[in-house]
């Protein structure tokens, strides 16, 4: 990890200098592009190998072998079985090294940049099973954007400083272990932080993921060693992937389903790379570019229009907050929202991403999902869903967290844990609102804090001053107001006050004043003006003073 954040620094640092007038935000995209194009063609050159396409002789590279061994009338052939086992090729004259050896000797054109991304688009055709997984994924690298350059070699100039940057680290380890997802995973955070509300958008701070994945990962039955997972605002993906380290099965590492929408397509690509990146299978990966609650995930409704969701094990989500949507009537016939006798407002989806997450839930599996504390108190239509949730007995827990957490907001926000099939009718309550420690502008759970949440969910006890597990009839009272101060009471009274010693410091004080106010009196006598009016108006003035002094003693 060290390596990694080193090696991360170091890109940042430079990319800085590199970007000129160009946004981080904006210039993200050619970086971490390019850095999965170098990670895609490695990853082929690895699979040349392997399949013995190629030989390399001594002293000679992969990619050489491949630019020479392969015969053109067979390149369709090698291309076809490469597809078929990555779900991508890539033409000898198009790799990574290849396009890094033109640079370094000035062989590089303007159009070579747009050709080798033809080219890897061009080849998707050879496993149409892939091609919805890889198709597009470059698409964000506008190679005639204007903030590049003002002309097409000037433009050509800042795209080789990018391969040069990329080229130029070394993506191992000290033990030689490749580290380059957790440096994808840094930089991304890395741009989270320079982005403010955009950052939103795709970044969930690996610290609040953690307890999001620990959450749902610790409920998952040990014998599940085919589990699926899915983010239905899945961001860069980042989350996801999370709930993948936190499983304790290696069965289930390796074989964990991938699932997830997005609605913004530069985030979408930046998800799909991320989780290839981190070397997730393209089979075993499902990511959508969609609107989640107008486009229900697919599956939803079977040809005779019955209900067959598509479900999954493990749901976590972090969505925007308080998002408008169509909460059109018609919505309340759809089986994500029918069951619960009301829609969420049109300025406030919140309950809606809850409720289309539940909906994909399996019967035995866990949800948690990030939400503003409005969710909790807020009346009318979303009193009438939180009161069905409650007594279909679907919410277990309600987490609350410290404010300032995000980049994208300071609010405080909740996490709730939800789940179909409970074994108690009662809600766990904790008030974690009190611990993190500072980060420059922003809060962070530390470890410990993790911990405590964890542990305290998973003993479901009470915590003096930290969590409480209400009853329903506790929840029925309060009018199935989830507010966690109405359960966890988290007030420290003040400490005894000492009469006799209050009284002795007030004597002390009023000594103080009396000796400030005799020694006041005294400098103002030794004032004199000239001006007569002014010396009367003086002299009036400390007469008044004289006499207070004596008032007071």
């Amino acid at each position: 990890m060290e390596k990694a954040q080193e090696i991360t620094s170091k890109i940042w640092e430079m990319a800085n200098r590199l970007r000129g007038n160009m946004d981080a935000s904006e210039y993200r995209d050619y970086i971490l592009g390019f850095m999965f194009y170098r990670y895609l063609s490695e990853h082929q050159e690895a699979k040349l190998i392997e399949n013995g396409v190629v030989f390399p002789e001594e002293g000679q590279s992969v990619n050489d072998a491949y630019l020479t061994q392969v015969p053109s009338e067979d390149l369709n052939d090698v291309l076809l079985d490469i597809a078929g086992s990555l779900g991508y090729a890539i033409s000898p004259q198009y790799t990574w090294a290849t396009i890094v050896s033109k640079v370094h000797d000035n062989r590089i054109k303007a159009s070579d940049y747009q050709d080798m991304f033809d080219n890897f688009d061009r080849n998707l055709s050879l496993n149409k099973n892939a091609k919805v997984d890889f198709s597009g994924v470059f698409d964000d690298m506008n190679l005639n954007n204007s903030r590049l350059g003002n002309s097409t070699a000037a433009r050509a100039k800042a795209l080789t400083n990018i391969i040069d940057l990329v080229d130029e680290i070394d993506y191992k380890d000290e033990d030689g272990q490749d580290i380059l997802g957790t440096i994808y995973t840094y930089l991304i955070d890395k741009f989270a932080k320079n982005s403010g509300k955009k950052a939103g958008e795709f970044y969930t701070p690996h610290e609040v993921s953690q307890v999001l994945a620990t959450l749902v990962a610790n409920d998952l039955s040990k014998d599940n060693e085919k589990p699926s997972v899915y983010d239905f605002a899945c961001g860069s993906g980042s989350l996801l992937l999370t709930v993948k380290d936190q499983l304790k099965n290696p069965k289930a590492k390796d074989a964990l389903k991938y699932d997830g929408q997005e609605l913004n397509t530069t985030t979408y690509n930046l998800a799909r790379m991320n989780l290839m990146m981190h070397g997730v299978k393209y089979e075993n990966m499902d990511i959508r570019n969609a609107d989640t609650l107008e486009n229900d995930w697919p599956d939803g409704v079977d040809d005779q229009g019955v209900d067959h969701p598509r479900s999954f094990d493990m749901v976590v989500a972090n969505p925007p907050y308080s998002a408008h949507w169509d909460n059109n009537d018609n919505k309340l016939k759809d089986p994500r929202f029918k069951e619960y006798g009301a829609l969420a407002p049109k300025t406030k989806a919140d309950y809606a991403f809850l409720l289309h997450g539940l909906y994909h839930l399996k019967a035995d599996g866990t949800m948690a999902i990030v939400l503003p504390h409005g969710v909790l108190f807020r009346g009318a239509k979303e009193a009438k869903i939180r009161k069905a949730l409650l007594d279909k007995n679907q919410i277990d827990a309600v987490i609350g967290l410290p404010a300032n957490l995000f980049y994208s907001t300071g609010i405080p926000t909740v996490v709730l844990v939800l789940k179909k099939n409970k074994a108690t009718r009662d809600v766990l309550f904790i008030d974690a609102s009190k611990g993190f420690e500072k980060d420059k502008n922003q809060n962070k759970l530390r470890q410990e804090d993790i911990d405590k949440i964890i542990s305290t969910y998973q003993e479901r006890k009470d915590v003096d001053k930290y969590a409480h597990v209400a009853m329903m009839d506790e929840i029925k009272e309060n009018d199935y107001n989830l507010n966690i101060p109405r359960y966890v009471d988290t007030f420290e009274p003040e400490p005894p006050v000492d009469l006799g010693k209050l009284t002795q410091e007030m004597a002390e004080t009023q000594k103080e004043i009396e000796a400030n106010e005799k020694e006041l009196v005294s400098m103002m006598k030794d004032l004199t003006s000239k001006d007569e009016k002014t010396q009367q108006d003086l002299d009036n003035f400390i007469a008044m003073l004289e006499n207070e002094v004596k008032r007071n003693g």
